[in-house]
Order: structure tokens, then C-alpha cells, then sequence
């Protein structure tokens, strides 16, 4: 199925994001967590894609297994960072073979050693490249792609973001997923620029459960994500003890889930770590809004 498909229902939907392994000896422990996290019966699971394609075979591997033995739709990431042109379509032509029908479509991190490098000569410098590799290929995928609801770290301004998140729509992309953020206000004034840019795709939010107080300078890292007094003061509290921040960051996550849905927002993206109990512990949090089928 197509999450497209999902989201024209507009009912309240819950997913959650893993991640593969990133060598064989911890296969069996990871794919036991997403297993666990599938057992919920998410709308979709989303799985990440190692950088300069390193887990991608645990990908597939991951996402057929979610889909096959479990009966959840799943995301297959695919980034093109670094990666040549041969390497994307292998990449392309595995996941149809596999019978994979979503693709969340990545420019992805760039790797450490390669960040003062030349990209002029680069197959992909930027998601909406992969994307139209994606449309040209044939392959029939519902495609997703990344926005930042505050602004891309990468980017001059919101204005110039937005512009180039227009581009990546134009390109064939079907929908789209918000980077984490930890104050609604800022997806709702987003969502209201991207209407006024053109860009009227479903947008799924993704929102990132802290349960440990080293994942906040993670979280600042990787985003630049603002974060908002209520939630530094959660931070000050809990931080220092591990079983309490992990149940204020828990209950902060539903709180902002919860305010999400009562302001129309119907699709919401859990980055749940692979963490079975965190993502359990949210989506019982929330039955009752869900519905029975969420049961």
C-alpha cells in the first residue's frame, strides 16, 4: 500500500521510525526491536538508511521483514549522498524487486571526511536530484521527502528553504516529513508559508521522544532545534535521573502529539530509536484518540 493512501483517509494516524543495523553481529537484536515496534501495528515504519549507503542492505532487509512478517506498511530511506549514479539505480532496482512501494527520498549527512570536498563533480548534490532519478527511473514509489519546519541548517533563510522544498514537489514528491521540533507553534506557522508557497502534499510531523539528557545536544546537533523553556526546565528537572526524564520526555511527546491532532495535524512520525517501550508507551498513551483499531 501506498502511504498516500493512508493519508487520504485523514484519520488520526501513528508511525514510528528504526533503524538497521550497522554490522551482523547486532542484526538479531535490532531486527528483534523492530519487530517489537511492528507488533504495535503502526499505520507505517519508516527505516533508516546508513550514510553513504552503509546499512543498506539491512535496510531492505529490515523493511521486507516489517512488511512481509508483520503486515506493516513500510519506508524504505534512500539517500544519495557521495553516491554514484550506478550505485542509486542498483539501490532503485532492489527495492522494486522487493516489492518495495515507499521511499523516503534523502540527500543525507554528509560524511565528515567529505565536507570540505568539490561536489561540482557529484552524481546527487541534493534530495530533489535522487528524487527525479526516482521519477525517471519508472519505478512506481510513493515518494517522500524532508523538511524543517524551523529552517534547513543548511539554508540562508525559511524563504529560500521553502523555494527548494517547492522544487522537490515539482520533482514527483508525494509527501513530506517534518524534521524534529519541540514547539508546535513552529510546525503550525510552517505549515501555514508552504500553503502559501504552492505546497499542498500531506505533511507528516515527526516528533522525537527525549528520554535521556545527552539526546538534547544530539537533538541540537543534528537540527538546530529550538528548544522552548517548558521543555529546558523538563531537561533541568529530570535530567540527572535517568527513570524520570525517560517519563517526563515520554509525556512531553504525547503532550505535543495530542495538541497536534486536536489542531488537524492527523499524521504523526515517532523517531522512536528502535526503543520497543518508548514507542509503546506513547501509542498507549493515545488509544482512546487513535481508536479501536489502534488496540
Amino acid at each position: 500500500m501506498k502511504l498516500t493512501e493512508i493519508f487520504e483517509k485523514k484519520q488520526y494516524s501513528l508511525s514510528f521510525e528504526v533503524f538497521p543495523p550497522k554490522t551482523d553481529d547486532v542484526y538479531d537484536s535490532v531486527k528483534t526491536a523492530t519487530e517489537e515496534i511492528a507488533a504495535l501495528k503502526p499505520a507505517f515504519m519508516s527505516v533508516t538508511y546508513g550514510a553513504g549507503g552503509g546499512t543498506s542492505k539491512y535496510t531492505l532487509d529490515i523493511a521486507k521483514n516489517i512488511k512481509k512478517q508483520h503486515g506493516v506498511e513500510s519506508l524504505a530511506h534512500l539517500t544519495c549522498v557521495s553516491s554514484t549514479r550506478e550505485t542509486v539505480l542498483a539501490r532503485i532496482a532492489d527495492f522494486r524487486a522487493a516489492g518495495v512501494e515507499n521511499v523516503m527520498a534523502l540527500r543525507g549527512d554528509i560524511p565528515a571526511d567529505m565536507l570540505g570536498a568539490d561536489r561540482s563533480g557529484w552524481a546527487y548534490r541534493h534530495a530533489v536530484d535522487l528524487i527525479r532519478e526516482i521519477k525517471a527511473s519508472g519505478a512506481d514509489f510513493c515518494i517522500g521527502g524532508a523538511c524543517y519546519p524551523e529552517v534547513h541548517p543548511e539554508s540562508g533563510n525559511q524563504k529560500e528553504d521553502i523555494l527548494h522544498l517547492k522544487e522537490k514537489i515539482d520533482a514527483g514528491c508525494d509527501f513530506l516529513t517534518t524534521q524534529m521540533f519541540f514547539d508546535n507553534n513552529l510546525l503550525y506557522n510552517f505549515l501555514y508559508k508552504i500553503l502559501e508557497a504552492g505546497i499542498n502534499v500531506p505533511v507528516v510531523a515527526g516528533i522525537m521522544p527525549i528520554t535521556n539528557a545527552k539526546q538534547v545536544e544530539r537533538a541540537i546537533h543534528l537540527s538546530g532545534s529550538f528548544m522552548p523553556q517548558r521543555f529546558k526546565s523538563l531537561v533541568d528537572k529530570f535530567g540527572s535521573d535517568p527513570l524520570a526524564m525517560k517519563q517526563a520526555g515520554i509525556a512531553y511527546a504525547t503532550d505535543q502529539i495530542i495538541d497536534l491532532f486536536a489542531n488537524g495535524v492527523t499524521n504523526v512520525h515517532v523517531y522512536s530509536m528502535n526503543k520497543p517501550d518508548v514507542a509503546q508507551k506513547i501509542q498507549a498513551n493515545l488509544l482512546d484518540i487513535l481508536g479501536k483499531d489502534a488496540r
